[in-house]
């Protein structure tokens, strides 16, 4: 059975998970009770033996696809030899009243609704529903109960399934056969959990208050330039990866997915990375979306009691990271092993995180003016200390950086200037304080003092005469694509001579066409990767920095066309194959496109702030 295209799936999910579903309606990957947990359906990964809810319809012609206008709720129509219908998948949020200072903004009912309904003429088929539960590695049950429910057990774990047609249990599976005409539909609905009504009753009221839920969220964005429903889109796809109980932000919804073909490069995303998620933060406060700002920095508090003295570079949603293993049962997409679970990455000494969480900081607190939470605000003045304190500290050290490589660790031009930027963002949220109570003058005059040594310094180390080019560290001729990244936080001037000629450079090396690599350099691992997503936006950035608004703009809306028919994007893209790869959606290629779309809305050339990477 040949695996599905990255590109062919969708996204739904109630703030807490997510679900992966494919252009014919398969549900192929969802892990419950939480984005990092187990998943029980995972024939993303391995067709044969990982668990799906299918939809089978006789004499299928063809589907188009669609989200309903502002929201997550996702609908499948479906032209069969004898009808029309249409699916529409959604996990039930609905708004909680009031919406309370700190937690979560919706109550979820841990379900998965499917629900047919034949528009005209008459469909057959069937549903099929067979969990594999903890990644496929424990033996599955299904069991029919007598209300007419199946109840599925696996490795400590437990599902339930009703539908509107009778279920009949096979071994670890269920279906339901149906034949609908115009008007009727066949509804079917998956409760995480053993025990408890499945709720197949409620179907009508769960999609008018998870619609309503929705629209009312998209409504409060502030975007309104000429790509909107684009930002939308992106906005959307990022509140889905945030996990409303603990306010977390995981980087992608999946693990697994492999960054070259063939090659080993497939890694688990279903973390909070402090990179990631702080500037996914930064994405939704430039929408006017201030609370999820607010959410991320009460993960941190919880999962960080030391207030930044004991930062790190991922976190699980709760408890410790899990340690990164192979599950070599799976075949992995398209064969391309090995599935890892875990991130080993999570050990890395990663200095820049210090600078991102800064940056994502200092913007939120522009944007409530100031005048944060009272939780929030009792924790600014030791945050602070202790943030500025690691990149003091630690400005000489060499890290891994940004791209996680898993080889010596380098002096690395993208990390110092995120230290300059972290710095810079220290000094200004201190001076913008209206109390002058976040650090003393003498203190925020040493972190500028500091801070312009830092930049003087990779200024000079990051130049490469020989390569015409600042680099990837200090010393070597290797381009890097972060230096756009740098230039966008205003760690060099778009205009100056040496920068641009390093744009050319890395254009001239790592670009083809209008992607763009990462780097070229040999990392140990096997294969190729492809082209990284998030890049090729930054270089819009650095266009319209540069006063090239005319570029950027055609660049920015040739790169939207490469996005999937929903606009949901992977980590990467093939730049022989157009194909997505990688973790799917991408929370740093969507933060990308909020954030450049919101720039090329400003007058050309002019910058917001150190926050619009």
């Amino acid at each position: 059975m040949t695996d599905r295209p990255i590109a062919d799936y969708a996204v739904i999910g109630d703030t807490r998970t997510t679900a992966l579903i494919a252009r014919d309606g398969s549900l192929d990957w969802l892990c419950w009770p939480r984005h990092d947990g187990p998943a029980l359906f995972l024939a993303l990964l391995d067709r044969d033996r990982g668990g799906a809810c299918r939809l089978v319809l006789d004499g299928l012609l063809g589907t188009e696809r669609r989200y309903r206008a502002g929201t997550n709720i996702l609908e499948t129509v479906f032209v069969t030899q004898t009808g029309r219908a249409v699916l529409t998948d959604f996990m039930p949020l609905a708004r909680r009243e009031p919406v309370p200072e700190e937690g979560p903004d919706g109550r979820a009912e841990a379900r998965v609704v499917r629900r047919l309904a034949c528009e005209s003429g008459t469909v057959s088929g069937a549903w099929t529903v067979r969990p594999t539960f903890d990644y496929a590695r424990a033996a599955s049950t299904a069991e029919a109960r007598e209300d007419g429910t199946v109840r599925f057990t696996g490795g400590g774990d437990a599902m339930r399934a009703a539908a509107s047609v009778s279920l009949t249990v096979g071994e670890g599976a269920a279906e339901a056969a149906f034949r609908l005409g115009a008007g009727e539909r066949a509804d079917l609905v998956l409760a995480h959990g053993g025990e408890g009504p499945v709720g197949l009753e409620r179907v009508e009221a769960w999609l008018s208050a998870t619609d309503d839920y929705w629209r009312e969220w998209s409504g409060r964005c502030t975007y309104r330039g000429p790509y909107r429903e684009t930002v939308l889109r992106s906005a959307l796809t990022l509140k889905l990866l945030t996990h409303a109980p603990s306010g977390g932000i995981v980087a992608a919804a999946t693990m697994g997915l492999p960054e070259a073909v063939p090659g080993n490069r497939n890694y688990d995303y279903r973390y909070v990375w402090m990179r990631d998620a702080s500037f996914t933060v930064t994405a939704f406060v430039n929408l006017g979306y201030d609370r999820e700002a607010a959410e991320f920095l009460r993960f941190l508090r919880d999962a960080d009691p030391s207030r930044g003295r004991h930062l790190r570079l991922m976190y699980a949603l709760d408890g410790p990271m899990p340690a990164e293993e192979s599950l070599d049962h799976l075949r992995g997409w398209r064969g391309t092993g090995p599935v890892r679970l875990g991130n080993a990455a999570s050990d890395q000494r990663q200095f820049d995180i210090y600078g991102e969480f800064l940056v994502a900081l200092h913007h939120y607190l522009e944007a409530v003016a100031f005048d944060p939470p009272v939780k929030v605000n009792d924790h600014l003045p030791e945050a602070l200390a202790h943030l500025t304190g690691h990149i003091v500290g630690r400005r000489r050290e060499p890290d891994h950086g940004i791209w996680e490589l898993r080889g010596p660790m380098r002096q690395i031009l993208h990390t110092k200037a995120m230290l300059w930027v972290g710095l810079d963002c220290a000094a200004q949220i201190a001076r913008s304080d209206p109390k002058h109570r976040l650090a003393a003058p003498e203190r925020i005059a040493e972190w500028e003092r500091v801070a312009e040594e830092i930049r003087a310094e990779y200024h000079a180390e990051g130049w490469n005469e020989a390569a015409g080019a600042y680099t990837m560290d200090y010393g070597s001729t290797d381009l890097d694509a972060a230096v756009l990244r740098a230039v966008l936080f205003r760690a060099f001037d778009a205009r100056a001579p040496r920068v641009a000629a390093t744009l050319e450079r890395v254009e001239a090396a790592l670009g083809t066409g209008d992607l763009l690599y990462r780097y070229r350099v040999n990392d140990g691992l096997e294969g190729e990767e492809a082209t990284f997503t998030a890049c090729a936006f930054w270089r819009v950035g650095c266009l319209a920095l540069a006063g090239r608004g005319d570029e950027a703009t055609a660049l920015f809306e040739r790169l939207l066309t490469r996005g999937n028919d929903l606009g949901l994007f992977a980590e990467e893209i093939d730049a022989g194959t157009g194909e997505q790869r990688g973790n799917v959606p991408q929370g740093f290629t969507h933060m990308a496109i909020i954030n450049h779309a919101v720039r090329l809305a400003e007058t050309e050339g002019t910058s917001r702030s150190p926050a619009d990477a």
